[in-house]
């Protein structure tokens, strides 16, 4: 089975969703095997060096007062615990861009090492606020899952993969991916957001069902 899975490391629906279809993939290991591959998505592209304030950010983008923005983060916080995720953000966190990142995860899938490095940004911003457009931050991140430091940090001074990164990202845009997480299963069946686990086991075992 193939999964795209695309997303933004600063999504927290997208880590939310990323570990509810880990377990229900765990849950499906007697009717599917299936590789997963990453794709980038920017939730903010036109993000400014050094971030913004997240409540700022989710002010200014979406209208929210500083109690609802307090309320969402608290609820999707709880989300993420029930899934054995841990999320430390408060109205002082900051929103990063992550195109870096994203060309570095590009890279680590020829190594096979995507996956972990996914999860290890997801861990860096979420549960230890930092900030994943840092070349520093990133570099210590690859090398937290096992790729060379030094390859890591060439990748990033380089701007190396930055046209397939957009190529990407302009591929999942004319598919009609406009939010994240958005994951495509055997480029037929599409599942949206951060769906618990039961409801991705149950479309697991359906897709593996038809064939």
């Amino acid at each position: 089975m193939k999964i795209d899975f695309v997303s933004d490391v600063v999504c927290p629906w997208c880590i939310i969703g990323l570990r509810a279809l880990e377990q229900a993939i765990v849950a499906t290991a007697d009717v599917v095997a299936p590789t997963i591959t990453f794709h980038p998505f920017e939730l903010n592209p036109a993000m400014p060096p050094g971030g913004q304030n997240i409540a700022e950010h989710v002010a200014e983008k979406y209208g929210a007062t500083p109690e609802q923005s307090a309320k969402n983060r608290a609820g999707i916080q709880a989300r993420a615990a029930e899934l054995g995720f841990a999320m430390t953000g408060t109205a002082d966190s900051r929103i990063y861009n992550t195109f870096d990142a994203h060309r570095l995860l590009h890279w680590a899938q020829q190594f096979g090492l995507q996956a972990g490095l996914k999860n290890r940004l997801f861990a860096v911003y979420f549960s230890e606020g930092g900030n994943v457009s840092d070349p520093d931050v990133l570099v210590r991140a690859a090398a937290d899952v096992g790729l060379d430091a030094d390859a890591a940090r060439a990748v990033l001074v380089d701007g190396r993969y930055a046209h397939e990164v957009r190529a990407e990202e302009r591929y999942w845009h004319a598919q009609g991916i406009n939010a994240v997480p958005a994951i495509v299963i055997n480029d037929r069946y599409a599942i949206m957001g951060g769906q618990p686990p039961e409801a991705f086991e149950r479309a697991l075992r359906k897709i593996a069902a038809e064939g």
